[in-house]
């Protein structure tokens, strides 16, 4: 017999991707970074917010889904990963947030766009 809940949690156990990991430590970094930026800037830290949680969020959506549907997902967490890197930079050079921990989440979401990269060119 097929119970729901030991499919879903041997389901759960295979779904390790490492582009998700290093996209929820990227994001944890960023958040943190753009909680106290001041009141002018504010609107842009709001974004990082915005596009760092959507790129964790479209690799594991797109990790469950297949084919084009998937590949949608996944550009979308590339194309935010990118937005976050821009909103970060802007916010280190105007000296709203710390540029070495803005480095670190920098770091983290290059390496999440060269994943994703990957899962969306896959050589064959």
């Amino acid at each position: 017999m097929n119970d729901p809940e030991v499919i879903m949690s041997n389901a759960l156990a295979n779904t390790n991707l490492v582009a998700h990991m290093k996209a929820l430590e990227g994001a944890a970094i960023a958040i943190k970074l753009v909680m106290r930026v001041p009141a002018p800037l504010k609107s842009i830290a709001d974004q990082v917010i915005r596009s760092a949680s959507s790129v964790p969020a479209n690799l594991a959506e797109g990790h469950g889904r297949l084919g084009r549907d998937r590949m949608h997902f996944w550009r979308i967490a590339y194309t935010s990963a990118k937005e976050v890197d821009s909103h970060l930079r802007l916010l280190a050079s105007a000296g709203a947030i710390n540029e070495e921990r803005a480095e670190r989440a920098l770091e983290a979401f290059d390496q999440v766009r060269a994943m994703t990269w990957r899962l969306l060119n896959p050589t064959t």
